[in-house]
């Protein structure tokens, strides 16, 4: 499954936060647009790369399917971020 939605949540001692959802699945439209481009693009990094085209696009594939669930905690000096991907 692709990832959806990305919820930031910045955290202050000063301020109450704010949480801020990102729709994720806006993105695919120009993805879809420019997936002609891409696609030549990973061919010619593969070819000089020497790696399987096929083999490029599946890690791809596997590592953006991978992404619900990912949880990202940053803290320093009383500010706390969190970001989740859903």
């Amino acid at each position: 499954m692709t990832p959806n939605f990305a919820v930031i949540h910045v955290h202050t001692p000063e301020w109450r936060g704010l949480r801020l959802w990102l729709p994720l699945f806006l993105l695919w439209i120009p993805a879809i647009l420019l997936s002609p481009v891409i696609l030549l693009v990973i061919f010619g990094l593969c070819v000089a790369g020497r790696v399987s085209t096929r083999r490029a696009i599946s890690v791809f594939w596997a590592i953006l399917c991978s992404l619900p669930g990912t949880n990202v905690r940053v803290s320093t000096h009383g500010t706390q971020v969190l970001v989740r991907i859903l």
